[in-house]
Protein backbone atom coordinates (compact mmCIF):
# COMPACT_ATOMS: atom_id res chain seq x y z
CA UNK A 1 0.00 0.00 0.00
CA UNK A 2 1.69 3.28 -1.25
CA UNK A 3 0.63 6.14 1.13
CA UNK A 4 0.88 10.05 -1.11
CA UNK A 5 1.09 13.01 0.65
CA UNK A 6 0.22 15.85 -1.93
CA UNK A 7 3.03 17.69 -1.17
CA UNK A 8 5.54 14.23 -2.64
CA UNK A 9 6.59 13.62 -5.87
CA UNK A 10 5.34 11.46 -8.25
CA UNK A 11 7.25 9.45 -10.63
CA UNK A 12 6.30 11.51 -13.55
CA UNK A 13 7.67 14.92 -11.03
CA UNK A 14 10.68 12.77 -10.80
CA UNK A 15 11.22 12.16 -14.41
CA UNK A 16 10.95 16.03 -15.10
CA UNK A 17 13.39 17.32 -12.55
CA UNK A 18 15.72 14.33 -14.00
CA UNK A 19 15.48 15.85 -16.79
CA UNK A 20 16.21 19.47 -15.93
CA UNK A 21 19.19 18.82 -14.46
CA UNK A 22 20.37 16.98 -17.70
CA UNK A 23 19.26 19.60 -19.79
CA UNK A 24 21.29 22.28 -17.46
CA UNK A 25 24.37 19.49 -17.10
CA UNK A 26 24.61 19.50 -21.21
CA UNK A 27 23.91 23.36 -20.85
CA UNK A 28 27.12 23.67 -18.98
CA UNK A 29 29.01 21.42 -21.05
CA UNK A 30 27.82 23.06 -23.85
CA UNK A 31 29.17 26.33 -22.15
CA UNK A 32 32.07 25.19 -21.62
CA UNK A 33 32.76 24.53 -25.09
CA UNK A 34 32.00 27.37 -26.61
CA UNK A 35 33.96 29.45 -23.66
CA UNK A 36 37.15 27.09 -25.06
CA UNK A 37 36.77 27.95 -27.99
CA UNK A 38 36.19 31.80 -27.58
CA UNK A 39 39.57 31.50 -26.14
CA UNK A 40 41.46 29.82 -28.45
CA UNK A 41 39.96 32.03 -31.27
CA UNK A 42 40.89 35.38 -28.73
CA UNK A 43 44.57 33.87 -28.07
CA UNK A 44 45.08 33.52 -31.69
CA UNK A 45 44.25 36.59 -32.55
CA UNK A 46 46.64 38.08 -29.62
CA UNK A 47 49.20 36.15 -31.04
CA UNK A 48 48.35 37.83 -35.35
CA UNK A 49 48.49 41.35 -33.76
CA UNK A 50 52.18 40.80 -31.94
CA UNK A 51 52.80 39.34 -34.58
CA UNK A 52 51.76 42.68 -36.87
CA UNK A 53 53.48 44.92 -34.82
CA UNK A 54 56.55 42.90 -34.78
CA UNK A 55 56.36 43.12 -38.82
CA UNK A 56 55.36 46.88 -38.55
CA UNK A 57 58.86 47.37 -36.43
CA UNK A 58 60.25 45.49 -39.17
CA UNK A 59 59.09 47.53 -42.25
CA UNK A 60 59.61 50.06 -40.30
CA UNK A 61 63.32 49.52 -39.64
CA UNK A 62 63.91 48.91 -43.33
CA UNK A 63 62.29 52.07 -44.54
CA UNK A 64 64.81 53.84 -42.88
CA UNK A 65 67.94 52.04 -43.58
CA UNK A 66 66.26 52.37 -47.46
CA UNK A 67 66.41 56.43 -47.04
CA UNK A 68 69.71 56.53 -45.22
CA UNK A 69 71.61 54.46 -48.25
CA UNK A 70 69.08 56.75 -50.83
CA UNK A 71 70.36 59.64 -49.26
CA UNK A 72 73.61 58.60 -49.07
CA UNK A 73 73.92 57.72 -52.31
CA UNK A 74 71.96 60.72 -53.56
CA UNK A 75 69.27 59.21 -54.92
CA UNK A 76 65.81 60.81 -55.21
CA UNK A 77 63.44 58.18 -54.00
CA UNK A 78 60.00 58.59 -55.51
CA UNK A 79 56.78 57.65 -54.21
Amino acid sequence: MKVYNENMLDEKDIQKLIEVFATREEMRNEFSNLYSAIDGYAKRCDDYFKEMVALAHKVDRLEKWIHQIAKKIEMKLEY
